[in-house]
C-alpha cells in the first residue's frame, strides 16, 4: 500500500496537472493572442487568495472519436467561489486551452453545481466565457448541458446578480446564457458573440463579414445592444465586473452596500443653475447634470454607445447605491424611440429586482415620430418602459429638468405611476405637446383669420408660454411635489432617499405579469 507521503505527492501532482489545463504550449498560444488563462482571470477578478476550487479532478465521459485518450483534469472549465471586496461570489471560467473550452456534459455539470450553490446561499454568479461551443463529439449530451445552464440562468434571474464576461469566442447556443444574465461585458479585439459564424452567413446569405464585424465588442455595444460594456483588455473587463457588483446586493432579499463618501450631502453645484439653455431647442449634456449630483462625480454608465438618447447606469447618493435613468438632449433631442425604451425598461427592472432605488432625470419631447418607428412597434416597445416603471416598487425619485411632453411624461416615472418624490426645476415644461404645436392646433382658426398670422401666432405663443410652459400648474395639482433650484438637487434627492429607506410597496399577488415583450 502506498505511504501517506506518496499519496500526498500524487495529489499535488494532479493539482498541478489540473492547473496546467491544456498544457504549457497551449497556454503560451493563449498569451500570444493577448488572452489570459482561465485561472489568471480568476486571480484578477477575485480578492487575492480567496478562490476555492470545486471539481478540479472531473473528467469527460465520452470514449468515442478518440476522446478516451485525451482526458484532461477539469474538463475545460474552472469553477468555485471566492470574494470580491470581501463579499462571496460564485464563479466559472472556461479554459480555451482544453478542447477549445467546448462544453461537454461534465463541463456543464460543473457550472450547474456552482449556480445551484449560488442560489442556495444567495450570492452573485460571475461567468467568464471563452468557448468554441458545444463539444460536437458528445452530441445531444452537450446540448442538454447548455439547456441545464439556461434553466438555471432563468431561475436565478432576479434572485442573485448574474454577470457574464465574454473573454473569447461565444458562439451558437452558448450565446443564450449571457443573454439571460443581467450584464454582459466584452473585450475589444478578442471576444465575439454570434448565433451563426461568418462561414455559415456566407453560405446562406452570401454576405461577406468577419468575426469582429459580425459579433465583436463594437457591434454588440453600438449596433445590437446585446452587450452592456466593452473593455480595452481583459484586466479592465474584470475590473468593470468588480465595480458593478459594488452597486448591487448579494441577492434580492438584501440591500445594496452603503459606501462611505467624503462628498458633502448638502453640496450644491451652481453649474446646474446655468446648464439649461435659454433657447428651448438647444441641447445640453445630461451627463454633466448626473456627475454634478452624484457622489464624487462617479457614474458607471451601462450601454453608453447604444440608444444614446437615453442614459442608464449606477451611482451613489449619500453613500446609497442608485440606478439613474435620464434623457440625453444631445441625441435625438432625448426623444424615446424603440431601442431607448428597451434599454431603459430592462435597466429599471434590473434595479427593481435588486432593491436599487431609481433616480429619473426627465427632459423628453415625446416618443420619436416616423413610419419606421410605428411599423417597428414603438407602441409595444414604449409600453415595456411604462410597464417597468409601473411595476417597480423600489424608491422612485424623479426630477424634470426641462421638457416633459405627452405620453412620455406619464412613462418617465411620473407621480401617476407611483413615483414617490417628483421634483421639477423652474425650467420644466409639463404639457401635452410643445408650445408651438399646441398654439397651432388650439388657435388654428384665430391665426388664419388674423390680418398678420405670424404676428398673431407670436402673441399667442407668448401668452401660452406664460400660462402653461412652467411646472406650477402640475405643482398646484400635486403632480410635482416641489419646484426646486437646480443647484439644490443633490441634497433634496439624498434626503428623499433617507426618507424612503423603509418604503413598503407590493404588487398584487400573481404568478407573474405579462410584460409586452
Amino acid at each position: 500500500m502506498a505511504s501517506n507521503d506518496v499519496r500526498v505527492a500524487r495529489l499535488r501532482a494532479m493539482r498541478e496537472q489540473s492547473r496546467l489545463g491544456g498544457g504549457s504550449e497551449r497556454i503560451e498560444r493563449q498569451h500570444r493572442q493577448g488572452k489570459l488563462t482561465a485561472r489568471e482571470r480568476l486571480e484578477l477578478l477575485l480578492d487575492p487568495g480567496s478562490f476555492v476550487e470545486f471539481d478540479a479532478f472531473v473528467l469527460h465521459r465520452t470514449a468515442e472519436f478518440g476522446l478516451d485518450e485525451q482526458r484532461i483534469l477539469g474538463d475545460g472549465v474552472v469553477t468555485g467561489h471566492g470574494t470580491i471586496d470581501g463579499r462571496l461570489v460564485f464563479v466559472f471560467s472556461q479554459d480555451f486551452t482544453v478542447f477549445g473550452g467546448s462544453l461537454s456534459e461534465a463541463h456543464a455539470e460543473k457550472i450547474c453545481k456552482v449556480m445551484d450553490l449560488a442560489m442556495r446561499t444567495g450570492a452573485p454568479i460571475v461567468g467568464l466565457n471563452d468557448s468554441g461551443g458545444a463539444r460536437i463529439q458528445e452530441g445531444v449530451a452537450s446540448l442538454g448541458g447548455y439547456a441545464e445552464i439556461f434553466l438555471r440562468n432563468t431561475l436565478a434571474s432576479g434572485v442573485v446578480p448574474q454577470i457574464s464576461l465574454i473573454m473569447g469566442p461565444c458562439a451558437g447556443g452558448a450565446v443564450y446564457s449571457p443573454a439571460i444574465t443581467d450584464v454582459t461585458i466584452m473585450v475589444e479585439g478578442t471576444s465575439y458573440m454570434f448565433v451563426t459564424g461568418p462561414e455559415v452567413v456566407r453560405a446562406v446569405t452570401h454576405e461577406e463579414v468577419d468575426r469582429e464585424r459580425l459579433g465583436g465588442a463594437a457591434t454588440h455595444t453600438q449596433v445590437s445592444g446585446v452587450a452592456h460594456l466593452a473593455a480595452r483588455d481583459e484586466a479592465s473587463a474584470l475590473d468593470l465586473a468588480r465595480r458593478l457588483l459594488g452597486f448591487l446586493p448579494q441577492n434580492n432579499l438584501g440591500d445594496p452596500p452603503l459606501r462611505p463618501t467624503s462628498d458633502p450631502v448638502e453640496r450644491r453645484d451652481e453649474i446646474l443653475d446655468r446648464i439649461i439653455p435659454d433657447e428651448p431647442t438647444r441641447a445640453y449634456d445630461m451627463k454633466t447634470v448626473i456627475r454634478a449630483i452624484v457622489d464624487d462625480g462617479e457614474f458607471l454608465e451601462l450601454q453608453p454607445d447604444w440608444a444614446a438618447n437615453i442614459i442608464v447606469g449606477f451611482a451613489h447618493l449619500g453613500g446609497r447605491s442608485v440606478g439613474v435613468v435620464a434623457q440625453q438632449p444631445m441625441v435625438l433631442a432625448g426623444a424615446l424611440d424603440i431601442d431607448a425604451s428597451d434599454k431603459a425598461a430592462r435597466f429599471v427592472r434590473f434595479c427593481d429586482a435588486f432593491n436599487v432605488p431609481l433616480v429619473t432625470l426627465v427632459d423628453v419631447p415625446g416618443f420619436l415620430p416616423g413610419v419606421a418607428q410605428e411599423h417597428g412597434g414603438i407602441i409595444r416597445h414604449g409600453a415595456k418602459l411604462l410597464y417597468a416603471y409601473c411595476e417597480a416598487t423600489v424608491p422612485k425619485l424623479t426630477v424634470i429638468t426641462r421638457k416633459a411632453y405627452g405620453g412620455a411624461y406619464d412613462v418617465m416615472s411620473s407621480k401617476h405611476i407611483r413615483g414617490d418624490v417628483n421634483l421639477a426645476w423652474p425650467t420644466a415644461e409639463i404639457a401635452v405637446m410643445g408650445i408651438e404645436g399646441a398654439v397651432n392646433i388650439i388657435f388654428r382658426d384665430r391665426i388664419a383669420r388674423a390680418a398678420d398670422p405670424e404676428a398673431e401666432r407670436a402673441i399667442l405663443v407668448r401668452e401660452y408660454e406664460e400660462r402653461f410652459a412652467h411646472p406650477y400648474v402640475a405643482a398646484a395639482r400635486g403632480y410635482v411635489d416641489d419646484v426646486i433650484e437646480p443647484s439644490e438637487t443633490r441634497p433634496r434627492l439624498i434626503r428623499a432617499l433617507e426618507m424612503l429607506a423603509s418604503k413598503r410597496d407590493r404588487n398584487p399577488s400573481r404568478k407573474h405579469g405579462n410584460i409586452p415583450l
